[in-house]
C-alpha cells in the first residue's frame, strides 16, 4: 500500500520526536493513502514555510499483526472519544498505529461546538455521519515505521 505525507520538506526517514501533541489520534507521523488529501495538508504549509511537498511511503501491510492497531472504519462513538482524549492531551494509550477519518474542516467545526459543549455527542454524530470518511494512518511507534514504511520519493506542489 502507497501512504502519502504532506509537509514543507521532504521526509526520508520520519522521526516521532518531532511530533505534535493534541492532534487527532495523538503524537505520531501522519499519512494517509490518498494523494490528493496529503496535497491540501502540504498546502498550509505554502504560505508558512514557503513549500509544499509530499512525500510517499511503501506500507507493508501484512505485518500489522505484529502490533497493537486500532482502526475505525466510521465516525462513531470510540472514534469521537478516543479523537477528544487526544486533542486534550490526555491519551495514555499505547497503540503502535492509528487508523481512522480525518477531523478535516467540516469535522472540526462539528468537533468544536461538542468539545465547547454546544451541541451534545448524539448531534455531533448526527453531523458526522454525512462527511465522507477520509483515511489517515498515524504512526505512533518509531520501530514500525522503521521496518514497514519505506520511502519512495517526494514531489513539490
Amino acid at each position: 500500500m502507497t501512504l502519502y505525507h504532506g509537509s514543507w520538506l521532504t521526509v526520508e526517514k520520519p522521526d516521532l520526536s518531532f511530533s505534535r501533541t493534541n492532534v487527532d489520534f495523538g503524537r505520531g507521523f501522519y499519512t494517509t493513502p490518498y494523494k490528493e488529501q496529503a496535497e491540501k495538508w502540504s498546502e498550509r504549509f505554502q504560505r508558512e514555510k514557503g513549500a509544499a511537498v509530499v512525500s510517499a511511503y511503501a506500507f507493508d501491510e501484512a505485518s500489522l499483526p505484529e502490533y497493537r492497531v486500532l482502526a475505525f472504519d466510521t465516525y462513531c462513538d470510540d472514534w469521537l472519544d478516543f479523537i477528544a482524549v487526544c486533542r486534550r492531551g490526555e491519551d495514555a494509550s499505547e497503540y503502535d498505529l492509528v487508523i481512522g477519518g480525518v477531523a478535516n474542516d467540516r469535522v472540526f467545526n462539528t468537533l468544536t461546538l461538542y468539545f465547547r459543549n454546544f451541541i451534545d455527542k448524539a448531534e455531533a454524530l448526527r453531523r458526522l455521519r454525512y462527511e465522507q470518511l477520509n483515511s489517515q494512518y498515524c504512526f505512533r511507534n518509531q520501530a514500525l515505521m522503521d521496518r514497514h514504511l519505506k520511502f519512495i520519493g517526494s514531489e513539490v506542489k
